[in-house]
């Protein structure tokens, strides 16, 4: 697939909320929450226009048996691609618009997903270093899979800082008193949370 890079638009995050409503009515008893995450959730990020959503379920292995019906509605099914523990469903053929990430609760790539993201939200510094990185690959990689590669170290990078960040957040808020797991905090404490450092 062609990299397609664009401008942040607030359409991701309606098409967010339109895609988390209609999952509802098919997975509506093994969900726990929905969480808008990657590029298209970062207000001032460019990014390709595929909203990267994290569905957390109570049982993986029952998502499994939805696989017929999400292949009937159009999605891709990819199963695990590569990341113990996921099930991930794509959208859109050759002009991708979704990717659903399916995690069990208690799945660790949950935290480290919400971590970076809310990183990015409150340090809108490293949203423009990050979006020129974008735009410096995509004149360089024609191609999704070269410009992902050419992405990792930079990410991993950014993941690392955005682990830092959390760690000193979460040290301050427990000396506050007022710490929670930040996996049980919702979206809008989560923004809150953005806070201290900002």
């Amino acid at each position: 697939m062609k990299v397609r890079l664009r401008d942040f638009s607030e359409d991701w995050i309606r098409l967010y909320h339109e895609e988390a409503n209609f999952l509802k009515t098919i997975l509506n008893e093994e969900i726990v929450q929905f969480e808008h995450f990657g590029s298209t959730s970062v207000p001032g990020m460019k990014a390709k226009p595929v909203i990267d959503m994290m569905c957390i379920v109570k049982n993986i292995r029952k998502i499994d048996l939805f696989n017929e019906k999400m292949r009937s509605l159009g999605y891709d099914v990819a199963g695990e691609w590569g990341v113990p523990g996921r099930r991930l469903f794509r959208k859109g053929g050759e002009n991708r618009t979704h990717h659903i990430h399916f995690y069990e609760i208690d799945n660790p790539h949950i935290e480290r997903h919400l971590i970076f993201r809310d990183y990015l939200r409150a340090h809108p510094q490293e949203v423009e270093r990050y979006s020129r990185f974008k735009e410096e690959l995509a004149q360089r990689f024609e191609n999704t899979s070269e410009y992902s590669t050419a992405k990792k170290t930079f990410v991993m990078e950014m993941e690392q800082l955005a682990l830092t960040w959390f760690t000193e957040t979460q040290q301050q808020i427990s000396k506050s008193g007022s710490f929670r797991e930040y996996k049980t905090l919702d979206e809008s404490e989560r923004t809150d949370y953005n806070w201290i450092q900002s």
